[in-house]
């Protein structure tokens, strides 16, 4: 079943908070270990069954088309005859077998709305899943997609903890009241990515670069009653400064990593 759902990855934004990193590439390509954090979430998404990937590219985007367009040769030995360059074996070795990858260029500046209105047409189904290209987690994927079925509504939003520099949340239950983007203090949970949507999202937004996601559309359904959350208590982290890209590194070198449910 979860093949059939179609995974959104926003990789668009410039990052400006990891200028050291982000000047030469996107952000979803700053390594963790040898692999891109981007590589990092769809091995996740992947291990649970989710292998059909609509990537929204933006910044430097065709980094990333490049790095998909050349996996095979990149990532398998190959064999090759010098003098015959139609001669190429590739020895498959790599495990990302199967992967289906949409590469969608959404514009450098597009907002995050934007870049979802800009891949509707390769979502032909009512419910997909979305989340950003810099956060990792070890959220339970059958058990989100499973709750979000179970209420019913348009939206579920990943809730973690502690608030800080993320949209907070305002929760009666299971409801979203309010959805209030980078707020100022506060203690409860936050937005930590790892969206399932119901198509009706897309009634929300437009085309323009300026529609956002968070701003506008995400408070609307709140609002509306539309919105629910799904808690997650374990690891969760975010490649959003330098900072964040070596507490990131030592957890992929300490071997004790909590996202790592592949062999």
């Amino acid at each position: 079943m979860n093949a059939d759902i179609k995974v959104v990855i926003l990789c668009g934004g410039v990052g400006t908070r990891l200028r050291e990193e982000t000047e030469f590439r996107p952000k979803p390509m700053v390594n963790i270990g040898a692999r891109p954090i981007l590589w990092h979430i769809m091995k996740y998404y992947s291990c649970f069954g989710f292998n059909d990937f609509v990537l929204a590219l933006g910044y430097k985007g065709e980094m990333i088309k490049n790095y998909f367009c050349h996996y095979e040769l990149m990532n398998n030995d190959v064999t090759i005859v010098l003098g015959q360059p139609e001669n190429i074996h590739i020895h498959h070795s790599h495990e990302e077998a199967g992967w289906k990858i949409t590469l969608v260029d959404t514009g450098e500046k597009a907002l995050k709305g934007a870049r979802l209105k800009k891949v509707e047409r390769y979502i032909p189904d009512d419910t997909f899943m979305m989340t950003y290209g810099d956060g990792i987690a070890t959220v339970n994927l059958n058990a989100l997609l499973e709750f979000h079925w179970s209420h019913g509504k348009m939206a579920t939003v990943t809730g973690i903890n502690p608030a800080s520099r993320f949209g907070e949340l305002k929760i009666e239950g299971n409801r979203v009241m309010s959805f209030s983007e980078k707020p100022r203090g506060g203690e409860g949970l936050v937005n930590g990515g790892f969206f399932v949507f119901n198509r009706k999202i897309f009634d929300r937004l437009t085309a323009e670069d300026s529609c956002d996601l968070e701003v506008g559309p995400l408070e609307q359904i709140a609002r509306e009653g539309q919105l629910m959350v799904y808690r997650h208590r374990g690891f969760w982290a975010c490649m959003d400064t330098l900072r964040d890209m070596e507490y990131l590194n030592r957890i992929w070198d300490s071997g004790q990593i909590p996202w790592k449910n592949w062999k």
